[in-house]
């Protein structure tokens, strides 16, 4: 029976921690290191996007990028107008729907309002 009651005893004893004088000064000194260093990573991160964002933008400028971009979408522009005029009969079957262009309307209307919510939520981020 000792056993049992030393056993019961030492459970209570490890159950709880015991509470420290300063463990709110603690807590808040933690709570500003971890802060600090989320705001750390944050320009971090976003300083290295920028650079890479530079060195992305210049690689292009510099590759000559827009002239070979033309060259190649010359014969693609003839492809590209061929395929609107197939679709501009498909075009019509929107008018032809019992809405007509109010599904349009509320599809755009639903896209203005996800940017608003986007735009919120950034906002409490920051």
């Amino acid at each position: 029976m000792a056993e049992l009651d030393f056993e019961r005893r030492l459970e209570r004893l490890f159950a709880e921690p015991p509470a420290f004088a300063d463990e709110r000064a603690f807590a808040a000194r933690i709570e500003r290191k971890l802060d600090r260093g989320w705001n750390m990573r944050r320009w971090t991160i976003g300083a290295a996007g920028l650079a890479g964002g530079v060195v992305g933008a210049s690689q292009l400028i510099m590759s000559n990028f827009v002239q070979r971009l033309e060259g190649a979408s010359s014969g693609s522009t003839r492809l590209l107008e061929a395929g609107m005029q197939q679709l501009a009969p498909r075009a019509e079957l929107l008018s032809a729907l019992p809405s007509g262009g109010t599904v349009v309307w509320i599809a755009g209307g639903m896209a203005v309002l996800a940017v608003g919510f986007l735009i919120t939520r950034v906002l409490e981020e920051f």
